[in-house]
């Protein structure tokens, strides 16, 4: 890995509720952060893009490690 990929900030997110009865842009939305199950976790890159789609799910997941 060279310099920049190491110093990208992450975030690690963990999916806390289910999708089930909840509008289709946020169950879509999951499946864009890499989430579809329960007690899943993903790491990904921390940007205002990923940020905005955590907000949006916000009462669904929770952010588990903020790295950077």
């Amino acid at each position: 890995m060279n310099d920049k990929a190491q110093s990208k900030k992450t975030v690690t997110i963990e999916q806390i509720a289910s999708p089930i009865r909840r509008p289709r842009d946020q169950r879509e939305t999951l499946i864009g952060l890499g989430l579809n199950r329960m007690g899943r976790r993903r790491t990904l890159v921390d940007t205002p893009q990923t940020r905005g789609m955590i907000a949006k799910v916000q009462h669904m997941v929770r952010i588990v490690e903020d790295q950077g």
